[in-house]
């Protein structure tokens, strides 16, 4: 195969990851504290011997993360947090702590705050965010402190990557981070809401149409590739 049939290849493998992308943040429209995530297209170029041309190609193995705010959504629910602003919760999971903006909680037989599957809501020191069982009400003040029946408990943790671009999905709404984690100072947390996920449908069923459309191209060049190697070979082999 020659260069336009590489380039058209390595375009086509990009196009496809892209649209397992975008039904990736459709899928998740709905699920609180999702983060719509975006692929990026760079370019790599080989030098060949010296008397030909480069040979140019497509990769899109880099995932952009949009850490663009959602829309906050009132439950009511005093074990209900909402970040506004950059920040992200802390989570103790089994494959280690990971960062989060999905923000319902609830509290354990032990009265530490946990999610859904059980991963326990952090402090600020990384330890869990503890609440009395007892406890007849339970407020949350926009520094992230924690009272219980009019007693300060501890301060829930935000915190931020130092360097964005090694933050990496983990599940749909956590994030690992390879670098150093600091503190983030100028968020609130919101008592009572949750974040909701920051895709807008609209945009990416455009966007999802667009690939499609790019796909079709793509597969049509190499259809037409194809013809001509064809007629080339048989008309050599004659």
């Amino acid at each position: 195969m020659d260069s336009p049939g590489y380039v058209a290849l390595t375009r086509q493998s990009g196009l496809l990851r892209e649209m397992q992308n975008v039904a990736n943040n459709i899928a998740n429209v709905s699920t609180t504290g999702y983060l719509r995530e975006g692929l990026v297209f760079s370019e790599h170029v080989k030098m060949l011997e010296p008397a030909e041309a480069s040979l140019s190609m497509a990769n899109a193995n880099v995932r952009h993360i949009d850490t663009t705010q959602g829309p906050l959504t009132q439950t009511g629910s005093r074990f209900d947090f909402a970040i506004e602003g950059e920040g992200f919760f802390m989570v103790e999971t089994a494959a280690g702590p990971l960062l989060t903006r999905a923000g319902s909680f609830t509290p354990s037989a032990d009265g530490e705050l946990v999610a859904p599957d059980g991963a326990r809501l952090l402090d600020g020191g990384g330890a869990p965010v503890f609440v009395p069982p007892d406890a007849t009400s339970v407020a949350l003040s926009a520094d992230g402190t924690l009272s219980a029946d009019g007693v300060p408990l501890n301060q829930i943790g935000l915190y931020l990557p130092a360097d964005p671009n090694q933050m990496s999905r983990r599940a749909d709404t956590r994030f690992a981070v390879e670098g150093e984690v600091i503190p983030a100072e100028e968020a609130v947390i919101l008592q009572g809401f949750v974040e909701s996920s920051n895709v807008d449908p609209v945009s990416e069923i455009a966007r999802m149409i667009a690939v499609q459309h790019a796909y079709q191209m793509g597969q049509q060049f190499l259809d037409k590739e194809d013809e001509r190697i064809r007629s080339v070979l048989q008309t050599l082999g004659r």
